[in-house]
């Protein structure tokens, strides 16, 4: 094949918002062989539950593959306002839902519906790894707010407080969280609230994650009654369900606010996967006692863990919720991600550094529980053995 003389200069081309973002650092802990017990993915490791399934099966037998709505199937629509009054007394109609592919596009088109050149954005720090990137490319502000373990990685009023400024446009608010598992309670989103009367700062609420919450009945900001206008729930079927695949979200939030939401949406992908709605309809209507299964295997997996860490002498705070547990590897002298690459190829355990979370992931690791009891109790053995050595 004759070598054809590249002319262009690529360099030149792509978009400089491109410059600050580097690719996933914690992707190399993800590609591993089949030596490594890997505790580096939040993907349950359930299948999706065969109700759900069925659901889809039947939508196709049934010809239904065209082009969802642009908001969504009606049907499904209705069960999720349905749906989050039953789970969460939250009230929104199904006018004020928006199907999207997974929480990713939702919460990518609602930074892109609100955020301008130099606006603001404030997130709790450690945070999903997706945020900081998503608030760069539409020109915003991520503004890192960190959180503590003494503090249970809650955010407290007095440090957001202190961050707000006149750029200020959105709060975003994860919890359960990932990495840390921590969770925030009623009396909490209070304290938060007090500080957000009287400005104009929206509040992403990103709950894909509420399901899995092991302290008690699970609060979110839009459950104050002064707090729902300004405040945009964000979820999905990935984690609860078991539908990490199937690419599916949604949006709920006041009509006006949803309807800029939803401009970026139809451009960006017109709709979310007609199959996947119809298995959502059949999990929403059919597959409470499914979650329920999943939820306690993930919190007895929840309390193994967490005792054996505190064994072998690493300080680590309890999760609440989620399917992550965030210890603290200070004690042995390495940095994130010196620990995470020694762990990988001394004993062939992948977790990921902190540092993959933002910079106050530093001195932790994240462990995902998302694995069978076999799996996690190698994990844990392997991983007792190299704290031992190092220390």
């Amino acid at each position: 094949m004759k070598e054809v003389k590249i002319m262009l200069d690529y360099d030149k081309i792509y978009s400089r918002k491109l410059d600050a973002i580097k690719p996933l650092a914690i992707g190399k802990f993800f590609a591993v062989g089949p030596e490594i017990v890997s505790l580096g993915i939040g993907e349950p490791d359930f299948a999706t539950p065969m109700t759900a399934c069925q659901g889809g099966i039947d939508s196709l037998l049934a010809g239904k593959t065209a082009y969802a709505p642009t908001m969504g199937v009606g049907e499904l629509r209705q069960e999720i306002s349905k749906y989050l009054q039953r789970r969460f007394a939250l009230d929104y109609a199904a006018e004020e839902v928006l199907l999207t592919v997974g929480a990713s596009e939702g919460l990518d088109s609602i930074i892109r519906a609100f955020i301008e050149n130099g606006d603001e954005v404030i997130i709790p720090s450690p945070s999903f790894s997706c945020y900081i990137p998503i608030v760069s490319l539409a020109g915003g502000v991520p503004v890192n707010i960190n959180t503590y373990a003494k503090d249970g990685f809650k955010l407290r009023g007095e440090a957001l407080k202190k961050a707000i400024t006149a750029k200020t446009k959105i709060l975003l608010l994860s919890y359960p969280n990932n990495p840390t598992g921590a969770d925030m309670s009623a009396e909490d989103y209070l304290e938060i609230a007090e500080v957000l009367r009287g400005t104009d700062i929206l509040v992403l609420c990103d709950e894909i994650y509420a399901e899995l919450s092991y302290s008690g009945k699970h609060s979110c900001l839009a459950n104050i009654a002064d707090m729902r206008e300004r405040s945009i729930y964000l979820s999905g079927f990935s984690k609860a369900y078991a539908m990490t695949g199937w690419r599916l979200g949604y949006v709920a939030a006041p009509q006006p606010l949803l309807t800029q939401i939803s401009k970026v949406h139809q451009f960006a992908v017109m709709s979310a996967p007609s199959v996947a709605q119809y298995a959502a309809i059949a999990a929403l209507r059919q597959c409470d006692n499914d979650v329920k299964a999943m939820v306690s295997e993930y919190d007895k997996r929840r309390r193994f863990v967490y005792r054996q860490l505190i064994e072998m002498g690493l300080d680590c705070y309890e999760p609440q919720g989620a399917f992550y547990i965030f210890p603290s590897i200070k004690s042995t002298g390495l940095s994130s991600e010196e620990f995470a690459d020694r762990l990988l190829d001394e004993a062939k355990v992948a977790v990921v550094p902190g540092t993959g979370f933002g910079p106050a992931g530093e001195g932790f690791v994240r462990i995902s529980y998302a694995y069978s009891m076999e799996t996690l109790a190698e994990a844990m053995k392997r991983l007792a053995d190299f704290v031992k050595k190092i220390s």
